[in-house]
């Protein structure tokens, strides 16, 4: 059954103080900033600073005074306001671009007055550039002046901002206590801020860097941490906060430190933003609206018919009852968030439309308690509220209902009718006979057994998982219910053959829920980690049969409906990227004959490496490490080959140490592959033992200077004692008799002498003993006519010398 939404007037601003004025306020400037009270019964129209006056209007509900406030032309106005986040004293916040701020509140008398001025940047020079409330707090983004955190040089002078907290409690006198500053973040671009109910989220502006552009960071307060993400990337890290320094983070270390987050990409384009309990709603120019999540992960919500023609163009976004509302110029678009499928689209009769959120909870009056989860339209012909037409409160299906809708799907899937089986026509139709037996069980008619007992179980949960259901669609959008649901889900689904429908529902519960759906199938995979940081499972087989299992006959999956495996690496990827290397090596060692990882499909190393992207966009950390741990000859060489190209030879060497003694060729192969290097430059010498000590033992001395050869410099140049300046350093036999000597002295040879350069290797270096003196014969002159007699010794010389001395 088709749902109807229904727009209807709550007020036509004739019962709020100022109405005049209100009316002439939303029609007439564009860019008036509305913000509604907790209680809903006071509206904040403020203007832009340059504005004519006006620039700040109040308004009441019911009996009370406005509260109006104009700042003569040439003196600062707010540049933001806020209500205070109690519902019990109306009290406002007005912040101005300088950093004073001031609490106005209701006094003694009927109307409003000032309660407290303080400021925001007691040093002065600073400018505050942003501005937001959310649960207690008030944080704001300020420019530090020229030469107090850095010089002017670019790109450091665009770092020169810093976030600031500071706590807000409620104060019968002041309205508010304003506690210390706390800095949040410091060395930072140009941020904005957006507040939900229970993070902050910092995302980039017009004047932020380029080079950061992309990147947006979510606050958590309660959860103490900061999760940096970049969206276009689909990469997002977590980073607790460090309570000894204060919970302060400098935002270029935090960058620098996590991973793929500077790689070149452009500006985030986003034409519209709005904080909602589930995220940060992002529309882009094409009229693409996504949603980041509180933990990091971005989703796609939908597309509108129309999209912004420009920045100018006014566009505002909103959430109730799990549907998105989207008020462009004066078309309303209603979308399902779970599916993107447009549900309703209206012409509405104006194009000043401003989105409300609903009061908080605690109303009393009737008409509220009827409007209360539903999105209020403020506009300049009034006060309006959208909805849709549903009966009051959940209503459970009966459990005969329910075996009848199970049945409708498993007889859809086995007929050939292109029409839809409903319940009421497999209810009445008697050609299936086993759905109203199995009904009758149900309902009590037989007497109790095994098999009704059984059923009562299953439907027992069944039931529990549609109450649930209905909670969350009738307006309770608590994390924790969302998070059961999952779980919920998960665990059913991985009880099930995961095809076709079941397959499609998995997709969605991790697409829309990943963060509780990985930690339902973290319970379901009975994953733990052990000492050395990798990861176990105590699974039975079964559940990692269905995990692993592929598509069929390596065909894609349709609708881009993704199998199991595929699914839980890209929801790793999002989440925790440093597990995926762990997890995949997991799922190889559980893998049997035909799952997809040792049968004919795909390795699943092969398989994780096509959710990180096409080659050459992936992660290089990530692929590598699935590479090295894929324990395929292929991926280590190709793994290895890269890590050559980027001169880590250590870790390269490492990666051909690990091997075990099953894989001596590819461990061969890699060993050549180094020495090549080794001949050509003189980068590997400082890891020279890890080299020795990779190479095979087999290896002859002989065989290694004929691997050495062929990379060794072309003996037709010139040999000089020392390299030309900037040349590379030739390969010396110093550095080579270190391997010589590793494969030399594998096997010492007993017998004679097998290569001509052993007999180098084997040297003591003992000279050869003198051989005996014997008796010298002279030679006669008569046997070699012409020449002199000579003395062969050198004695004899002597004596004649000695002799023509005397």
């Amino acid at each position: 059954m088709k749902r109807a939404s229904s727009l209807r007037l709550l007020s036509d601003l004739s019962n709020f103080s100022g109405a005049a004025r209100l009316r002439e306020l939303l029609a007439g400037d564009p860019a008036v900033r509305v913000r509604c009270s907790p209680d809903g019964r006071h509206l904040l129209l403020l203007r832009p600073p340059g504005s004519p006056a006006p620039q700040l209007l109040v308004a009441v509900l019911g009996p009370g005074l406005e509260l109006e406030r104009a700042w003569p032309e040439g003196h600062p106005s707010p540049i933001d306001a806020f209500f205070l986040p109690w519902p019990a004293r109306p009290a406002l916040i007005l912040v101005w671009e300088s950093g004073l701020t001031e609490v106005w509140g209701p006094g003694m008398e009927p109307g409003w007055r000032l309660l407290q001025s303080t400021e925001l940047c007691p040093g002065g020079g600073a400018r505050v550039m942003a501005v937001a409330a959310s649960r207690g707090r008030l944080v704001w983004c300020e420019e530090r002046p020229p030469g107090t955190e850095h010089g002017l040089q670019r790109p450091t002078a665009a770092f020169n901002h810093r976030v600031c907290v500071k706590t807000l409690e409620p104060s019968a006198e002041a309205g508010a206590n304003l506690g210390r500053t706390h800095i949040l973040l410091h060395h930072c671009p140009s941020l904005g801020l957006m507040a939900s109910r229970k993070d902050l989220f910092l995302v980039p502006t017009a004047t932020t860097w380029p080079g950061v552009a992309h990147i947006l960071l979510i606050w958590s307060p309660s959860k103490g941490k900061v999760i940096a993400a970049a969206p276009c990337l689909g990469i997002s890290h977590s980073k607790s906060l460090n309570h000894r320094e204060g919970g302060t983070w400098d935002f270029r270390t935090l960058i620098r430190g996590l991973p793929g987050l500077l790689s070149p990409s452009e500006p985030l384009a986003v034409h519209t933003s709005a904080a909602t309990p589930q995220g940060l709603l992002l529309l882009d120019f094409r009229g693409k609206v996504s949603l980041m999540q509180c933990h990091g992960g971005i989703r796609a919500v939908g597309t509108l018919q129309e999209a912004p023609v420009a920045l100018e163009g006014s566009a505002a976004l909103g959430t109730f009852h799990g549907t998105l509302a989207c008020v462009l110029d004066s078309t309303l678009e209603l979308l399902d968030m779970s599916s993107g499928q447009l549900l309703e689209r209206k012409v509405l009769s104006t194009d000043r439309v401003h989105l409300l959120e609903p009061p908080a909870p605690g109303m009393k009056d009737e008409e509220e308690l009827e409007t209360r989860g539903r999105l209020r339209l403020l506009s300049p012909l009034g006060l309006f509220c959208v909805g849709w037409e549903a009966p009051r409160g959940p209503e459970l299906t009966s459990g005969k209902d329910l075996v009848f809708e199970e049945a409708c799907g498993y007889y859809q899937r086995r007929s050939l009718r292109g029409t839809q089986l409903t319940p009421e026509e497999l209810r009445h139709n008697s050609t299936f006979r086993a759905p109203q037996a199995l009904a009758s069980i149900l309902q009590g008619h037989l007497p109790p057994s095994t098999l009704l007992t059984t059923l009562r179980a299953e439907l027992r949960d069944y039931r529990s998982l549609e109450r649930l259901k209905a909670q969350l669609v009738a307006g309770d959008e608590e994390e924790a219910g969302w998070t059961e649901l999952a779980e919920h889900e998960v665990a059913r689904l991985l009880r099930t053959e995961l095809t076709g429908d079941q397959l499609a529902q998995f997709n969605t519960i991790f697409q829309a829920l990943p963060t509780a759906a990985w930690g339902a199938a973290i319970q379901v995979l009975q994953l733990q980690t052990d000492r050395t940081g990798s990861l176990r499972s105590q699974a039975p087989p079964d559940v990692w049969k269905k995990v692993l299992r592929s598509t069929v006959a390596g065909k894609d999956p349709p609708n881009g409906i993704l199998p199991p495996f595929e699914l839980l690496c890209r929801c790793l990827c999002q989440l925790e990227p440093r597990w995926l290397p762990p997890f995949v090596e997991l799922a190889q060692q559980q893998g049997g004959p035909g799952w997809g990882a040792g049968g004919p499909g795909l390795p699943l190393y092969r398989r994780a490496l096509a959710v990180l992207g096409e080659e050459g966009t992936r992660p290089e950390a990530l692929e590598l490490e699935l590479l090295l741990g894929s324990g395929r000859p292929k991926a280590v060489l190709q793994a290895v080959r890269q890590l050559v190209q980027k001169e880590q030879w250590e870790r390269a060497l490492e990666a051909g140490l690990a091997l075990g003694p099953s894989s001596p060729l590819l461990r061969s192969e890699i060993f050549k592959l180094l020495l090549a290097e080794f001949a050509r430059h003189r980068g590997l010498d400082a890891h020279l033992p890890l080299l020795c000590r990779l190479c095979p033992p087999e290896l002859a001395p002989d065989e290694l200077l004929l691997l050495l050869r062929p990379h060794l410099p072309d003996e037709a140049e010139s040999l000089t004692p020392f390299p030309e300046p900037g040349a590379e350093p030739p390969l010396t036999v110093g550095l080579l008799r270190a391997l010589l000597e590793q494969t030399g002295s594998q096997e010492q040879p007993s017998g004679p002498v097998l290569s001509p350069y052993e007999d180098i290797l084997w040297d003591t270096g003992t000279p050869p003993p003198t051989p005996p003196r014997g008796p010298i014969t002279p030679l006669q002159a008569s046997d070699h006519p012409g020449l002199e007699t000579r003395t062969p010794s050198g004695q004899g010389l002597c004596e004649t010398d000695m002799g023509n001395n005397l």
